[in-house]
């Protein structure tokens, strides 16, 4: 089974100079994210769908694989934890994870939750509760890297397993208020279906345009679109977007009978209506490309 992306981003640095951020593609289109302190030959990946990857990655490069920090519990998420289980690797390795899902993170070692501090060599990231996708979900703040899980994505957001919409939406402002520069590290390369999406209901944004050539032009080549940036995010993505006039209107009209008085209600609408598909029919027909 090909990944969706074949040339995946170059390592980046945090702000900081603390970490060294590696983006590996596995299975079809999940995001495993590598990290490395600087000097240092022992490395963290933020979940997996299973190890090999990883594993190869860092053999390649004299390094070893130490530490899991795991967002949520879906399979693809802690298929890692549960892969290095069968390979008799799991054991004496650092598992970090939500204490509101312990019983489902294999080899869990260091549970923690909403204003606990992570510690990677001289990094140090903050944990935020980011629920809506599923009960439990936690993000990772190092410096100027986020990495969300199924939170938040290039031009869209999870969806809501567990929700309810009030607490993906809760989730989503506080991601919206990191500093803007801040690269957002999903666990998905989703984003032309996600901006095919932002198009439909918001067409007269011409951020949104800008950012599908150049996401259309670097998918075509095999790349990634993905870290994007919470200051993209702030003005392109339809569910962070609920100021806009245009993406309210258009909301409602396909929508008459969902509220939409409040921003809540704006972004349940936005996902209820994503969720119905009826924008995938267009293809990239009338995108600005």
């Amino acid at each position: 089974m090909q990944h969706v992306v074949t040339a995946p981003r170059a390592p980046f640095v945090t702000a900081d100079g603390q970490l060294e951020i590696h983006q590996l593609p596995a299975a079809r289109d999940n995001l495993v994210w590598l990290l490395r302190p600087v000097g240092s030959s022992e490395v963290a990946a933020v979940d997996g769908p299973d190890a090999a990857g990883a594993l190869a990655y860092c053999e390649e490069r004299g390094w070893r694989l130490t530490t899991i920090l795991n967002t949520h519990t879906h399979g693809d998420h802690v298929g890692i934890n549960r892969d290095l289980a069968k390979r008799g690797l799991l054991e004496g390795m650092r598992v970090v994870g939500a204490a509101a899902t312990r019983d489902a993170i294999p080899g869990l070692t260091e549970a923690v939750g909403e204003g606990d501090t992570v510690l990677l060599g001289g990094a140090s990231a903050r944990v935020l509760l980011t629920e809506g996708h599923i009960d439990g979900h936690v993000s990772y703040v190092f410096s100027d890297a986020l990495f969300c899980g199924d939170t938040l994505f290039a031009g869209g957001c999870g969806y809501l397993f567990d929700g309810p919409p009030s607490k993906m939406h809760a989730s989503l402002t506080r991601l919206g208020q990191l500093s803007p520069e801040t690269r957002v590290c999903c666990a998905h390369e989703y984003t032309e279906d996600n901006l095919r999406f932002a198009f439909s209901v918001e067409p007269d944004n011409g951020a949104l345009a800008d950012r599908i050539r150049a996401v259309w032009a670097l998918r075509a080549r095999g790349e990634c679109a993905v870290p994007s940036t919470i200051g993209e995010e702030l003005a392109t993505n339809p569910f962070m977007r609920h100021g806009s006039a245009t993406l309210r209107e258009r909301v409602a009209a396909a929508l008459p009978d969902a509220p939409c008085a409040t921003a809540e209600q704006v972004f349940a609408a936005t996902r209820l209506l994503k969720n119905q598909g009826a924008y995938k029919a267009a293809g990239d027909a009338g995108l600005p490309l």
